[in-house]
């Protein structure tokens, strides 16, 4: 998922992406909704298999 894409979902949450780095609004995208907060913090495997960020975030190297 592109940037943009995450700064109008989190527009659309009422989230400010303003110097904000794409991994920390991820994740604060994650915290609004209910979820862990642990886009790029995975092994290689998520069982989060609903969450919209999965597949980004398994190849993600943070």
């Amino acid at each position: 998922m592109k940037i943009q894409d995450v700064r109008t979902l989190a527009k659309g949450m009422g989230i400010k992406s303003f110097g904000k780095t794409k991994v920390d609004l991820i994740r604060e995208i994650q915290r609004q909704e209910g979820n862990f907060d642990c886009y790029a913090k995975t092994e290689g495997y998520c069982d989060q298999v609903e969450c919209i960020f999965r597949e980004s975030c398994i190849s993600e190297k943070k």
